[in-house]
């Protein structure tokens, strides 16, 4: 294994200048959630280019590789890579900086397909040392409901040939670039779209008597909202109840008919999800209806939690410090942030795990989902030859 190691290190080194290059193509060139057809032509060219057989448009826009060892079938692993990017418009001043306005790789899924297509030419240069098969996904729609990864799946991307377990990365710029985390068990957090609407009555400000404000109602709600579910059903049920967006069209002395709540709740329970969902919707419409008014509460189920199997992930872990060296794999907290590679681990055994991508000496420790999001490009030499060395690693077991 230690030679195996050597190869992929020393392809990963060979392969690092493209491997930026097609990094910062793709951030030069982002697309959104379903519509990355210019990124979607672009990994099939690459792949051509590396002589690795794909399947194009699946979820359209979507690129299933194979790369076949000895003995194809004896089994076959997958590791995904999302590929789209956000409605943010990019503030760095770099030379790849996005050239389509008010659209970014503001969370490093640029990164993540620039890492899966050098994984894909290194396993490539190596299919003759490791038995099985590869499944490469290049997996459109991460950031929209209702998550490419389900629609994938849907069609079929775990089948034919039948997957036995899953892998993804992340980049976490607040850790530094070289390092690795990883978390086994329960790690991120089912994440549901909330929509109120609220509705009351409307007039002018100064005739009292006249109006039945949906503001207040409005108000009330969350307040009661907000005493119930800060308080956590348990200790090991970790909740969010959050609400980013309130709209009432009225003015200064008009008082407006409708006011629009949108928000999003997080938790680790399916059975606590679903009782939560009945409570929430309950509370609302009990306190507008007190007050008056009516609340039409509706709430999009979105991804589930994501859990990391334990035995998946323990193999994982030994593999990566075998790789990286003990010093540079951490252990990862929970997180309340959603990922629709939790669809993946709903199906097979999974593993996910970040990517440091940070460099607090460079001033490189903007987080994910802003405008100013870069990472240390030395990441690259890290996540590719890591996510090759643990697909054959797991293809051993």
């Amino acid at each position: 294994m230690q030679e195996l190691k050597n190869k992929i290190q020393l392809l990963t080194h060979q392969y690092y200048p493209e491997i930026v290059e097609n990094r910062r193509h793709l951030h030069t060139h982002p697309e959104l959630s379903f519509l990355e057809f210019k990124t979607s032509d672009y990994i099939a060219s690459k792949l051509k280019q590396y002589n690795v057989p794909f399947t194009k448009g699946i979820v359209e826009t979507g690129i299933v590789a194979l790369i076949e060892g000895k003995n194809p079938s004896r089994k076959t692993i997958a590791l995904r890579a999302d590929i789209d990017a956000l409605p943010i418009k990019e503030t760095n001043n770099v030379d790849y900086k996005s050239k389509n306005e008010g659209v970014m790789h503001a969370c490093g899924h640029d990164v993540h397909t620039a890492s899966l297509l050098g994984v894909a030419r290194i396993l490539n240069e190596l299919k003759n040392e490791f038995e099985g098969t590869v499944k490469l996904i290049f997996q459109p729609g991460e950031e929209k409901l209702p998550g490419g990864a389900s629609l994938m799946i849907k069609e079929g991307v775990l089948e034919n040939p039948h997957v036995q377990s899953v892998f993804g990365q992340h980049v976490y710029p607040s850790m530094e670039a070289g390092k690795v985390g990883f978390k086994k068990g329960m790690y991120m957090a089912s994440t549901d779209e909330i929509y109120i609407t609220v509705k009351g009555k409307g007039g002018h400000a100064a005739m009292v008597k006249d109006y039945n404000s949906p503001l207040l109602i409005a108000s009330s709600i969350l307040l009661e909202l907000n005493k119930v579910f800060m308080q956590q059903p348990s200790d090991d049920t970790p909740t969010v109840l959050a609400f980013g967006k309130i709209m009432g069209d009225g003015a200064t002395n008009v008082i407006p008919d409708v006011v629009t709540i949108e928000g999003t709740f997080r938790t680790m329970n399916e059975k606590w999800r679903a009782k939560a969902h009945l409570k929430m919707k309950q509370i609302a419409e009990d306190t507008a209806k007190q007050m008056g008014g009516t609340c039409d509460y509706n709430i999009v189920n979105g991804y589930p939690f994501l859990i990391n199997e334990e035995t998946l992930t323990a193999r994982a872990v030994a593999a990566a410090e075998f790789y990286l060296g003990k010093e540079n794999v951490e252990e990862l907290p929970l997180r309340m942030t959603g990922e629709d590679f939790a669809f993946f681990t709903q199906q097979r055994p999974s593993c996910f795990y970040r990517l440091g991508t940070g460099n607090k000496a460079k001033g490189i420790t903007s987080g994910i989902h802003t405008s100013t999001f870069n990472i240390d490009e030395s990441a690259l030499q890290t996540g590719p030859g890591l996510m090759a060395w643990l697909a054959i690693n797991e293809l051993k077991e």
